[in-house]
């Protein structure tokens, strides 16, 4: 029998934004990243309320469709919980559709809160699974639930009829290392930005990729001198340049600088990791181009508090 929640019981979820492939690491490999959406969630007496301030304020809905509201409806189910109405506040600092996560992360946001307002009856295990089936993968929702540096994975299985499990490892991040986002004023559709990717790679690309991907995770965890090497990518970011030029031109100018730049998921958004200061000139030339520069430090898991009427 379902449990009905309280009438003024309060959630607040903060959620890390996150970049997903880190380069070779395709639907793999995900990091948290110090933006954070807030989403305040109080349940009412009936119906349904959504505030949206910030990013995607302008374009958001604020009906049942908004993604935290259905990952909310989600959760709840899975938590075998009720709530007569919802008034949820949603505070938005991660870019839209620049390849921050933003999805993942209101997808996140609301399973969190459902969690948060039912009693915590769920594991993190069951939040990236059931944020990680809005997307199709779990390497940006695992990263906003679980933090710092994650391997995620899809099992499909055998029936053809059940769900797709998604799993993921949260993995140490040395604490050298830090994130710097460039960030295009324009938006990147993840639909249309994967249409480009070929149906076949050749055996070469994928053993290029699948031994930077075990260099990354090395790189990333013991060995920041190579995480230039670590985020060599073939299966991807070379399809993708054709169609995010301003991407692709910063991606490479930054390489043949020595820096560990790369598409941080669907892009547009360039992606720097690094231990040292990235050379003012660059960064400067970057803004004058119309280009913002974001310095992150790496995130820790989703935070959620629960207040009781």
């Amino acid at each position: 029998m379902s449990t009905e929640l309280e009438i003024g019981t309060k959630a607040t979820v903060r959620v890390p934004a996150s970049s997903a492939n880190l380069g070779p690491g395709y639907d793999t490999l995900g990091l948290a990243l110090g933006i954070y959406d807030v989403i305040e969630v109080e349940v009412t007496s009936s119906g349904l309320e959504i505030e949206i301030y910030g990013e995607g304020e302008d374009d958001l809905p604020r009906d049942g469709s908004h993604l935290v509201v259905k990952a909310l409806r989600s959760g709840l189910n899975a938590a075998d919980a009720t709530a007569p109405g919802l008034r949820v506040t949603c505070t938005n600092a991660i870019p839209q559709s620049r390849g921050l996560g933003s999805s993942a992360s209101s997808a996140v946001a609301g399973v969190a809160a459902a969690n948060a307002l039912a009693g915590y009856p769920l594991s993190d295990n069951q939040v990236v699974q059931l944020s990680s089936a809005f997307e199709g993968h779990p390497d940006n929702a695992a990263a906003s639930v679980l933090g710092g540096a994650t391997v995620s994975w899809m099992t499909v299985p055998v029936d053809g009829r059940s769900a797709p499990e998604y799993k993921a490892v949260s993995i140490g991040v040395h604490e050298t290392i830090r994130a710097t986002a460039i960030v295009p004023d324009f938006h990147a559709s993840t639909p249309a930005v994967r249409r480009v990717l070929p149906s076949h790679v050749t055996h070469g690309d994928a053993a290029f990729n699948v031994s930077r991907v075990a260099v990354m995770t090395v790189a990333i965890q013991h060995h920041p001198d190579l995480l230039w090497e670590g985020t060599r990518d073939r299966l991807h970011q070379p399809y993708r340049a054709d169609v995010l030029p301003v991407t692709a031109e910063w991606v490479n100018r930054l390489r043949n600088r020595g820096y560990a730049a790369y598409l941080s998921g669907a892009g547009p958004t360039i992606m720097v990791l690094h231990t040292e200061d990235i050379a003012e000139g660059l960064l400067a030339d970057a803004r004058e181009q119309g280009l913002k520069v974001v310095e992150l430090g790496v995130a820790g898991p989703v935070e959620t508090s629960v207040t009781h009427a």
